[in-house]
């Protein structure tokens, strides 16, 4: 999607096949998109950036309202579309929907609000700060969630006056072409946010233009590596939003019928295909056999099968490799000692015409220890990992014993422990008696391995726009020469 249109790439590479997860078929062909294209979409969208840059952010306010508006009204189809390409249940990806809407409406409250300081100095001379934009953006988007990244990314980057490309996963390339019709429809330049479709190559061909200012990516660590050395080459700022192996802390005063709801959110959404799930859940040894017994009866009732149907909580993974992976964990999970307390196996629906779709039943694993891959490695699947512990200083210590530090769960009744547990987590976006709710009002990302850098809430501004300090003397000029 180039300059306000869908158009093929001028230079297309190789074709790759697009599948629909809950039944294997394939559901479109996309054609990479190679360097000619790569720039024609970039000096698309530097030219929409110079209109887009100049309005005032009241007017870009109320573009990014109206896409907004439109999202809430093709809530439906858009989340149909979400649910064909990505596997997840409508049910959820309807939430997913309410979030990107509500991201644009909140950048949207911002963009008249930004603005620099005036600093007053001695003998009347002064100073004052502006908030600029930083030009082209570029945004690398995950296939968990397709339509909900590329707002998180576009709407703090638009509503700062910049102008954006973005390239989805090659899994999942159709809900976000939606998202650029819609900006388009709702009045942005044309080019500002434009489409370039594609994997390794087209993505190489993004992070090395010259012409292009920033690279925000969500995605697996070995990625996020090879991104950063290539926008270092460009001194390119860069946010990296990558994986997860977080702890979800259970003690023993909790609610238990909450610990286990959370410990399901925290696990099973989207398949389990979800960075920063809490999938190493410690739970303190005088609760672990009611709080497992309790899991596994919930999990065993999860109604796995066509996403597309209401009653329907777990789709389909993404694709058949990524479905033989997570099943190559469970594998060597039960190879290393831990026992598999329910689910694991794959899953063949009734219904026929899903009988090629990427199905599991989602896995409880008990008897698991530290040392074991099942809980050291990010496994994307639906499969949690139930680990006992008996101090409050063991779990602490052994909750960071990570590369990763995406995210971090407590649950207690205790509130002053809650608070002093998260305080002592090394991980960006910690939960206290819940798990996995993300509101768009608050910064979202990474420490350590997990990534640096903030999306959503105010922290995103600071990741989009660039600080010019301006130095104004109301005197004569003093030389020292």
């Amino acid at each position: 999607y180039r300059a306000g249109a869908r158009v093929q790439p001028v230079d297309g590479g190789q074709s790759e096949e697009v599948y629909e997860p809950a039944t294997g078929r394939v559901i479109s062909k996309l054609l990479c998109s190679g360097e000619k294209e790569v720039d024609l979409a970039v000096q698309s969208a530097k030219a929409a950036f110079k209109v887009w840059s100049q309005m005032s952010g009241m007017e870009r306010s109320r573009v990014l309202l109206e896409a907004a508006r439109i999202i809430q009204e093709q809530r439906e189809e858009i989340a149909t579309l979400e649910t064909i390409n990505n596997g997840k249940s409508i049910f959820e990806a309807r939430v997913d929907i309410d979030v990107s809407w509500q991201c644009l409406e909140y950048y949207a409250g911002l963009a008249g609000s930004l603005a620099g300081e005036h600093i007053q100095l001695s003998g009347g001379s002064f100073g004052y700060t502006r908030r600029e934009p930083l030009g082209v953006c570029v945004g690398i988007g995950a296939w968990n969630y397709p339509f909900q990244i590329a707002c998180w990314k576009s709407a703090p980057a638009l509503a700062c006056g910049n102008a954006m490309v973005f390239k989805p996963s090659p899994f999942t390339p159709i809900s976000v072409v939606r998202l650029a019709e819609i900006f388009t429809e709702a009045g942005v330049p044309k080019g500002l946010f434009n489409v370039v479709q594609g994997g390794v190559a087209t993505g190489q061909f993004l992070c090395q233009h010259p012409d292009v200012a920033k690279i925000s990516f969500t995605g697996s660590v070995p990625t996020g590596t090879k991104i950063m050395e290539m926008a270092a080459k460009g001194i390119k700022p860069v946010t990296l939003e990558l994986g997860g192996k977080s702890p979800l802390i259970i003690f023993s005063d909790s609610v238990l019928e909450n610990a286990v709801n959370g410990a399901l959110m925290a696990n099973f959404l989207t398949q389990g295909e979800v960075c920063c799930n809490g999938t190493r859940v410690f739970v303190q040894r005088e609760i672990l056999d009611a709080f497992t017994e309790e899991v596994v009866k919930r999990t065993q009732k999860i109604k796995v099968g066509d996403p597309l149907l209401e009653d329907t909580r777990m789709g389909a993974l993404i694709n058949r490799p990524h479905l033989d992976r997570v099943q190559g964990f469970i594998k060597q999970a039960k190879e290393q000692g831990a026992k598999v307390l329910c689910g694991g196996d794959l899953y063949v629906p009734d219904d026929p015409k899903l009988k090629n779709g990427y199905y599991m039943q989602p896995c409880v694993l008990g008897n698991c220890t530290d040392d074991m891959t099942c809980v050291k490695e990010e496994i994307f699947g639906p499969v949690m990992s139930i680990l006992p512990f008996d101090t409050e200083e063991e779990v602490v210590e052994r909750a960071n014993n990570t590369k990763f530090g995406l995210a971090g769960g407590v649950f207690t009744r205790d509130i002053q422990k809650a608070h002093r547990v998260v305080a002592a987590l090394k991980a960006g976006m910690c939960f206290i008696n819940n798990y996995n709710i993300s509101p768009v009002e608050l910064p979202f990302g990474g420490y350590k391995s997990s990534g640096f850098g903030r999306e959503n809430g105010r922290a995103a501004i600071e990741y989009y726009s660039q600080l010019k300090t301006v130095c104004v003397e109301m005197g004569d000029v003093e030389s020292v020469f």
